[in-house]
Order: structure tokens, then sequence, then C-alpha cells
């Protein structure tokens, strides 16, 4: 029998790259197939979702409240009441895979797997590396975003996977930094940077921290960071210590970002790993300057092996400081890198990259009878 119902499962929505996907992808696939699921343990979120999408979240902020391995124990008792009610379902899983995988092939349901972030930053350990690579190949399909993850994936699990990147959704970003707002913290005279993720290890702001608190001796700097997470007040500390806070604003998560990246001069990317970050492609976008680190995976590949913007070895401090200072002094060659990254966005576009997301699906679907 034909499937037209499909199972999205993901369940801890947060506020990062994975998420702007989700709701994009999940957004367009409901014009494409009769009916979605979409489970999660985040009732908050319902309404970035399409009102056809069949939202499925435990209402109680206690669940949403709580660390992920109690998220992924709540939604996977959802996502089997929905097997249990329903025939003819593909699951299609942007978190929790395992559980996900597990599930699928106990109850005969075909599961589709996006991974968004590389390996080396999860699998720390020669067991769990096993499970993986074992699970790994019971699904039916695996959904990578950049070419060096596609590599990862197969050195550390032997899969093949299928390459599609992310959807750059450029009519949001257009929307978003139309009006004029006022945000004094950025000074004209003085290098703006900005820098925008979890408050999280993986995301490693200690380290952009740490260069404008040797950098301001030398330059007229300013940095702000927006997002949110276990280490916000540990940043605030560390800006009090070394007097900073003339030098560093902290901001929440933003649902418009794009108007504070537009009032920078550079973004930074600091992170110990990364799958393909959206952020990076944003900045692109918006004609701003990028110093990233060259960690697996992604970073790389967006800004083509520094073509496009500037890459410090990963977790180099002194490699990052030397970066803002050369760009300080060659805003020249820093634009040419600016011009060149905007010309090779097309790679991300929205409509052909989803277009792909939903026949990779489709075909998923059709390559044999599953009951």
């Amino acid at each position: 029998m034909r499937i037209e119902k499909i199972i999205i499962f993901i369940p801890s929505i947060e506020s990062g790259g994975v998420e702007k996907n989700l709701y994009i992808i999940s957004n367009y696939l409901i014009k494409k197939f009769k009916i979605i699921y979409l489970i999660t343990s985040d009732y908050k979120y319902k309404n970035k979702f399409n009102k056809k999408i069949k939202f499925i979240a435990p209402k109680s902020k206690f669940w949403s409240d709580k660390i992920r391995i109690y998220k992924y124990f709540i939604s996977s008792l959802l996502l089997l009441k929905i097997i249990f009610k329903e025939k003819n379902l593909l699951i299609f899983s942007f978190q929790a895979n395992l559980y996900a995988i597990i599930i699928a092939k106990i109850f005969f349901k075909k599961v589709i797997i996006r991974a968004n972030s590389s390996p080396s930053g999860w699998t720390n350990n020669y067991f769990k590396l096993l499970i993986y690579r074992i699970f790994y190949k019971l699904s039916d399909k695996i959904i990578v975003n950049s070419k060096e993850l596609q590599n990862e994936f197969f050195e550390y699990f032997r899969v093949k996977t299928k390459i599609i990147y992310n959807p750059l959704n450029i009519y949001t970003i257009k929307k978003s930094i139309k009006n004029k707002f006022n945000f004094n913290f950025f000074k004209k005279k003085h290098l703006n940077l900005v820098t925008i993720g979890r408050f999280v290890n993986q995301k490693n702001h200690f380290l952009i921290l740490k260069a404008v608190k040797i950098l301001k001796k030398k330059l007229p700097i300013r940095l702000l960071i927006i997002g949110q997470g276990v280490l916000h007040d540990e940043y605030i500390k560390f800006i009090s210590k070394y007097d900073l806070k003339k030098d560093i604003s902290i901001i929440n998560y933003q649902q418009n970002p794009y108007k504070f990246i537009n009032k920078a001069n550079i973004l930074i990317l600091s992170s110990l790993y990364e799958g393909l970050p959206n952020v990076l492609l944003e900045a692109q976008y918006l004609k701003k300057i990028i110093i990233s680190s060259n960690c697996p995976t992604g970073t790389k590949e967006i800004l083509l092996n520094g073509k496009a913007g500037f890459l410090f070895k990963n977790n180099d401090l002194n490699d990052l400081c030397k970066k803002i200072i050369y760009v300080s002094k060659n805003k020249k060659i820093a634009t040419f890198k600016v011009n060149y990254a905007y010309k090779k966005l097309n790679r991300f576009n929205s409509d052909i990259n989803l277009l792909t997301y939903y026949k990779t699906i489709y075909k998923v679907i059709n390559e044999r009878k599953f009951d």
C-alpha cells in the first residue's frame, strides 16, 4: 500500500540552525503529502508549523523544561502511540535517530534520518561507535548536509548517505532587515563583531571572549553575542572579571537575528564541530565578512576553502586573533571574499533543496511495498 503519512520526529526543539531547517522542511512537505505528524516534547513551538501539520506534544511544561534524555523518552512513547494507531507510515527523524531507527525496525516501518553535526563531537568511545555503526545501517536513507559530513559518516559508520544542502530562505531574511531599529552598542569607528549560537561547549564562545580581551588593547572592538544556554552565567562572570562590559554585550536568542548581523562588520563562528551552520549562509547573503573555525564539518565547504571567507585553526586563539587583525587591515581583500561568497550562494537555494528533500522521500517510499 502507498505511504501517504509522514512522521517527523524531533524530541527537543531548541534555538538553532537545525530548528530553522525543521520549520522550512516541515512546512514544505505538508504541501506534498496527505498527512504529516510532528512529534516533539516542546509544545510551545506549535505556532511555527503549518496548521495542517498534526502537531503531537505534551502540553505540560514539565517535559519541555527537561534535559534531552527525558524528551527522547516521552517523544518515543508518542511515536509508538501513532504507530499503533496508523498504518502506512514513514518516519523522518531529525534527532534521537537511534531511537527512531529501533522503533521503526521493530514495527516494520521505513525510516529516514537526517544527520546535522559531525560525529567527531559525539562518538567518543568505541562501544558507542559500534552501536551507531550497526543501527545506522538499518535506516532506509541517511541525509547529510555537506560533503565533508558525508565523508565522515562513511569513515565512522561505513554507510552511504545523500547530500542535501540546507535550504536558505532568503525571503525571510529580506523581510527581517527592512524595518529600522535603534541599536547603539556598535560604533562606527569600531570593528563590530557578532556571534550567534547556543551557550554550550560545542559553540566555543569563550574563544571569542578571550580574543576580545586580547585585542581590545590593539583595536577599537565591540562584540555582540546572541543566544541562550547553560553557560550564560559563565560568560557574564568572564566579562565582569576582565572589565569587558563596554566591549561585549550579550542578548537572548532572537527570532530575528538578521537585523543584528546586518549592523555588524564581521560574523565569527568559533564552533568545535558543526554540520552545515546556517548562520554562515545568512551572513553571506547579508554580505558580511566571515571568520570561522575550520572545524568538522561544513564551514570549509561554505567558505569554499577560504575563498569566500576567513578560516582559522579549530580552537586556536592565536590564529583567531591574527585573522581579526588581518581583516581590520585588509578590507579590500575581505570585500572581495564577501562578494565572491554572495555569487556562490545558489548552492543553497531553498526551492532546489526542498524539492530534493521531496524527491528523496518519495523514492524511499516507492522502493518497495511496505505494510
